[in-house]
């Protein structure tokens, strides 16, 4: 591996022009591929195998051209206090935006709250249904306007009016200022580390190329792969973090062989030979974990995994061909000033100490007895003399390595103890989806879903539908019927609408309104109630009934990630350990780094919980409601996560490895892979910590959630764990963490991380080794 991707490196530098034109090219293509490509057709989102998917599936097959996640809105008129919008002039204004509601394009139907019978009991309350002919992604500005504007002419007759339902999200979501201020931080923090512009600019350049191709390349393949919108946010936001990061660690690694004399066409082989099979082995994880996501069983979830990882795959590669050729572009400028004009004042002193070595050999000759060779004195001259070779002075990284070796067992202790500390909320987490109750109450979504809680209930925001299946019964209308009755009936449920019956009078649809909020654990024992009736009722009917609806989707979504996440994490860390036994040829290092994993990303959701479930600091992130967290916010921060945190793993403990198998002990090795590698892994997670913290500013409360839960989670994994629980779990194992049985050892592929076959390899940085006897007749200072 190392002695390939060493002669890559060399390949890329020296056919630099060649490489960046490539890049270009494909960029280019995916570019004009992108701007062809139709739009991408909203496909619905649907959870094979749950029963609130099949009752949407039997209302599509049984109701057809009524879609069952078609969208809706719903328009809240609150009359001033003491006042009823029943009395004339405010049931004029109502009936007035009520026509203004139904002149859209898109409306399928306007429910008119007096006729419907909308209205609370003390008639302070009432809302009109608009039904939309497409889903909610369709749903155009034109359409939206058209509701701001009926709810104006109401709010002019004097009555409070609010919005909400499918049709009124916009969609939200990172608008780029998350991207600015995450590249913004990302240049200071690359700056700071390496004191040069070039070479701070070179990681955010390649990882702008990479993060291009990959959205062009999702943008073409969005509509005959159904790719949404998410797709593209969440391949953006581990594209650019891990594109900076990569090239972060190939640079590093190229400025480290540049100080100790290499050529630039060598020392970037030598980069690209070592840091870049890290780099390989790191993307791997990430892109195991990523893919991984398919196993949950949730195809939009599978195709953002999926899409994620190829963005991953594509930042691997470009710090493997662009970076090396950038390199190439610009030799000294990713150096810093102080090197740069050291190495300047460096080749003067040198040339003028070997001009005046020369005369001085020069004289010698002249004076030298007869048949005596000079050969020596002009090697020693050629060579530039013997030098003692410095000891590389200790960095923040060497000091913190010895200071947790002097203390292992106090480290290891803090820090498994906080981190457990930290995952203790995690117990009561609570799984859901946040809707209009979790948006600011600056939008007319909360407000209008506030207004219909006090008017009607708590349960009115998320009513239950039920879906009969009556072709089995005698009297399929007697069948609905006590079906209806008897989950009217049920302990919970404080109403139920009028039955609506399909063209073949078969099938029968009705709501019932809980008497708890959707997102209430009370909610959810009511509807396993309801369900659990379900033979007794369909026995006695010969019908069947099926529970479904936002509230029910959003609980079975919830059961079923929670059902699929050990199998994802067996599957996704078993994989993941094979690759770093790999890697590490050990069989304890990839046991404590996924151990290390599991701490940092529970300790993270039990931040999460306490912030945004319990609420404490809650105002500190802009959130400004607490309840369940987001149901797939656990699958994604265990893929997300354990992929980041191999990064970390694979580019600290590897430089201890290397230091290891090139023969220094098991102690100082964990010393000189910190003074090596502890300044670039720190930059590369508070660049990670930057990127994903600039999605805590976003509005939408399920895209903050993820920032903030991201972003704490490479803190505990980063500074906490690879930081200071893995030098200290070293220091305590000493040569036992590199132990492998010998049976496993003859199995395992060599792939050489380390760069072992770089070492053994003739160095090129000095050039050719010098004549030991010179020609007599050539004149010294020539040969100078």
């Amino acid at each position: 591996m190392a002695a390939f991707l060493y002669r890559l490196g060399r390949l890329a530098f020296r056919r630099r022009g060649y490489a960046a034109l490539m890049w270009v090219a494909v960029l280019a293509a995916v570019g004009l591929s992108a701007l062809q490509a139709p739009a991408a057709s909203d496909e619905e989102f649907s959870m094979p195998g749950i029963e609130s998917q099949k009752a949407f599936d039997l209302m599509e097959e049984r109701f057809p051209g009524a879609a069952a996640d078609g969208a809706t809105a719903r328009v809240v008129f609150v009359a001033p206090d003491g006042h009823k919008v029943t009395a004339t002039d405010n049931r004029k204004a109502v009936e007035e935006a009520v026509d203004s509601l139904a002149g859209g394009s898109q409306v399928a139907d306007v429910a008119d709250p007096f006729a419907s019978q909308t209205v609370s009991e003390d008639g302070s309350t009432a809302y009109a249904t608009v039904t939309y002919k497409v889903t909610s992604e369709d749903v155009t500005d034109a359409s939206r306007t058209a509701v701001e504007k009926a709810a104006d002419q109401a709010r002019e007759a004097g009555l409070t009016v609010e919005a909400g339902g499918s049709a009124m999200d916009s969609g939200g979501g990172p608008g780029g200022v998350a991207e600015i201020i995450g590249i913004s931080v990302a240049a200071v923090v690359l700056l700071l580390t390496f004191g040069s512009l070039a070479a701070a600019g070179l990681p955010l350049l390649t990882a702008i190329v990479g993060v291009g191709i990959s959205l062009f390349a999702i943008l073409t393949l969005a509509d005959p792969l159904g790719l949404s919108a998410s797709t593209g946010t969440l391949a953006m936001m581990l594209g650019l973090a891990v594109g900076i990061d990569y090239a972060l660690f190939v640079v590093s690694r190229y400025r480290e062989e540049r100080a100790r004399g290499r050529t630039p066409e060598e020392a970037t082989g030598l980069a690209v030979g070592t840091a870049g099979s890290a780099v390989v082995f790191a993307g791997l994880t990430v892109v195991i974990a990523l893919a991984g996501l398919s196993v949950v069983g949730i195809p939009m979830l599978a195709k953002m995994g999926l899409s994620a990882a190829g963005a991953v795959a594509v930042a691997v590669l470009i710090a493997l061909t662009l970076v090396p050729a950038f390199l190439g572009f610009w030799p000294d400028a990713v150096l810093s000033r102080r090197v740069r004009k050291g190495a300047k004042r460096e080749d003067k002193a040198e040339t003028r100490e070997r001009t005046l070595r020369g005369r001085r050999i020069l004289s010698r000759r002249k004076n030298a007895p007869a048949g005596s060779s000079p050969g020596a004195e002009v090697v020693a001259l050629r060579s530039g003399g013997t030098e003692n070779e410095k000891p590389e002075p200790d960095n923040l990284g060497t000091r913190w390595a010895r200071f947790v070796l002097r203390r292992p067992l106090a480290v290891l202790l803090l820090g498994v103890l906080g981190l457990g500390g930290l995952a203790l909320p995690a117990a009561s987490l609570q799984l859901g989806m946040p809707g209009d109750e979790a948006k600011s109450t600056a939008t007319t979504e909360r407000r209008a879903y506030d207004a219909l809680a006090e008017g009607f209930g708590p349960g009115f925001n998320g009513p239950l539908t039920i879906v009969v299946d009556a072709r089995g019964a005698d009297d399929p209308k007697t069948a609905v019927s006590t079906i209806s009755e008897e989950i009217g009936a049920t302990k919970g449920i404080v109403s139920v609408s009028q039955a609506r019956f399909n063209e073949a009078g078969d099938t029968a649809v009705f709501m019932a309104t809980p008497s708890t909020s959707p997102t209430d654990e009370k909610t959810k024992t009511l509807v396993k109630t309801i369900r659990d009736e379900r033979p007794a009722v369909e026995s006695a009917t010969d019908a069947s009934f099926e529970v479904t609806g936002t509230t029910a989707l959003n609980i079975d979504m919830a059961e079923k990630v929670q059902a699929a996440l050990v199998p994802y994490l067996i599957v996704v860390v078993g994989l993941a350990i094979v690759l770093l036994l790999v890697v590490f040829r050990s069989v304890l290092v990839p046991l404590k780094a996924a151990l290390g994993f599991l701490l940092s990303v529970l300790a993270s959701l039990g931040v999460v919980v306490l912030v945004f479930q319990q609420g404490h600091g809650a105002e500190l992130v802009g959130a400004e409601t607490t309840g369940p967290i987001m149901s797939l916010m656990p699958i994604f921060m265990v893929g997300i996560v354990f992929g980041l945190a191999m990064d970390y793993e694979v580019f600290l403990v590897s430089r201890v490895r290397e230091a290891y198998t090139h023969g220094e002990a098991a102690r100082p090795a964990v010393v000189s892979g910190f003074r090596h590698s502890a300044r670039v892994v720190v930059a590369a997670a508070l660049i990670m910590i930057a990127v994903f913290a600039g999605f805590i500013g976003e509005s939408d409360s399920m895209i903050k959630m993820i920032g903030f839960g991201l972003a704490s989670a490479v803190l505990f994994d980063a500074f906490v764990v690879r930081m200071a629980i893995v030098p200290a779990v070293l220091a305590l194992l000493g040569d036992r963490a590199w132990w492998l049985p010998k049976w496993l050892d003859r199995i395992l592929p060599r792939v050489d991380v380390e760069g072992e076959a770089l070492s053994r390899r003739p160095t090129e940085a000095q050039g050719p080794a010098p004549d030991p006897d010179p020609t007599p007749d050539e004149p010294v200072e020539a040969r100078v």
